[in-house]
């Protein structure tokens, strides 16, 4: 039986901001793009998001719903030094870490020779630790796999401890709404709702055939997690799969031109970050991101290796065809990796090109 810990730092960004100007901690406060430049939030504290306000939300929806609201820039050279700081802590308690992102991570700790092997221990060991030497609170979820783990580490935040022993997953899961399941959003949880499911208790009174049927491959791993089952390992060296460059313009891109006209610049950019790269990543797709007006948004993608013009052109074009011709709000190009690095790695390329 594995012992798995979820770490999720409590508001990140913000909680950054408010530790190093304790005059904003008890105003509501966001870090992201200005309001009257088309920003969006990218995380904010609880003050703020008793209004309303969440991360993604474009900045000017933000401050409609919070007019007090106080939007910082972000600072990012500090955030990702205090993420290194927070990784140097986990890995004095093992070495199977796996970042998911700048403020959280999966620790295995089944071999860890501390705290007696005691994985509630070492949390909150690491929880004590992070918030006096990086003066910022870590939530955390410990469980017997990642899924089980991620979403405890939810369940008393902000700052709290969760534990889901062995013993404990048949009864915890039978009430958990699906919801929780990563993957179920909105629709999907819709869908389920039509068949009189809310829990995973819900979810277990079918077959594998019959959410396999319903839904798909995505039905086995429904059946899985909804059972509280899920084998991943913790997965220590994470390797980048791709590389992009987006861009939030003032005002609406008009028409195809006008977005066309954007990509020497973006190209330009998006080149200067592939040459800092190792030559262990190899290029196999390229890809053009739109989106519009009205927030939706598409993304086209092609086999390519090289960051070719034409290309990027006519995947725009495809883009922009999509999206009914309507006005663009952002601009985005990227590119695909295989990892060389990687066992194994291989990459099948499309029969028609």
């Amino acid at each position: 039986m594995r012992k798995i810990i979820h770490c999720d730092a409590d508001c990140f960004f913000a909680a950054i901001e408010m530790r190093d100007d304790p005059s904003l901690r008890c105003l509501p406060i966001a870090v992201g793009g200005s309001a009257d430049r088309r920003g969006v939030i990218s995380t904010c504290n609880y003050e703020a998001r008793r209004y309303g306000v969440h991360s993604a939300m474009p900045s000017a929806t933000a401050r409609r719903l919070c007019p007090d609201l106080i939007i910082l820039p972000n600072r990012m050279d500090v955030y990702r030094e205090v993420s290194l700081r927070m990784r140097h802590i986990f890995y004095e308690y093992t070495d199977l870490v796996e970042p998911l992102s700048l403020d959280e991570a999966f620790l295995d700790v089944t071999d860890s020779p501390h705290c007696d092997g005691s994985a509630t221990r070492i949390a909150q060991l690491i929880r004590s630790r992070i918030e006096r030497d990086l003066g910022i609170t870590v939530s955390a979820g410990v469980a017997p796999n990642k899924f089980l783990a991620k979403v405890a580490s939810d369940w008393r935040k902000p700052d709290g401890l969760f534990v889901i022993t062995p013993k404990q997953v048949e009864h915890f899961v039978q009430q958990l709404p699906v919801r929780k399941i990563h993957g179920v959003g909105k629709a999907t949880a819709a869908r389920l709702a039509e068949v009189n499911v809310k829990t995973c208790g819900d979810l277990q009174k079918f077959s594998v055939f019959e959410l396999c049927q319903r839904y798909g491959q995505f039905g086995q791993r429904l059946y899985d997690l909804s059972r509280g089952q899920d084998e991943r390992q913790v997965i220590p060296s994470r390797r980048r799969k791709s590389l992009s460059v987006e861009h939030t313009y003032p005002e609406d891109l008009p028409d195809l031109a006008h977005c066309l006209n954007q990509f020497p610049e973006l190209l330009q950019t998006l080149a200067s970050r592939l040459r800092r790269l190792e030559d262990e990543y190899q290029v196999v797709k390229i890809f053009v991101k739109l989106k519009f007006a009205d927030f939706s948004g598409t993304t086209v993608e092609r086999a390519g290796q090289t960051l070719n013009m034409v290309d990027y052109h006519a995947l725009c074009a495809q883009a922009f065809e999509r999206g009914n011709h309507s006005p663009v709000r952002l601009l985005g190009v990227g590119v695909r990796f295989v990892d060389l690095r990687e066992d194994q790695a291989f990459y099948q390329l499309d029969l028609f090109d």
